[in-house]
């Protein structure tokens, strides 16, 4: 496996919100903005809304797929290439991955919200 600085800590929740700045990303994905950037070139379905100046708004799809990107080429070991192809994969297995993910993370903000009601 390759160790380039990012561990396997677990990352924040994603929060319940519609757009999401790069900087917000950054943060949500342990990964640095330019780095972003690059893989919006590399990644042809990573495409985030572009409002005024240029400015990037991801959306939660984008922070899922970022985070499915960066677990490949850093806990798994794949080539930006060869994360591209695993992506491209077959759609069942892209779609059931994302609904796990989409799963679990409403699992997650379920959960919070029965804490705070208690």
């Amino acid at each position: 496996m390759l160790d380039q600085g990012h561990n396997n800590t677990t990352l924040p929740n994603i929060p319940a919100k519609r757009y999401f700045t790069i900087g917000e990303v950054s943060n949500l994905c342990d990964v640095k903005s330019h780095v972003l950037r690059y893989w919006e070139n590399e990644f042809p379905n990573l495409k985030p809304v572009k409002r005024r100046g240029n400015r990037r708004y991801y959306q939660r799809h984008d922070v899922i797929m970022i985070r499915q990107i960066r677990s490949l080429l850093y806990e798994h070991g794949y080539t930006i290439s060869g994360a591209r192809i695993k992506l491209e994969g077959s759609a069942t297995e892209k779609d059931s991955s994302k609904s796990y993910q989409v799963i679990n993370q409403t699992r997650i903000e379920l959960e919070e919200i029965v804490q705070l009601l208690k």
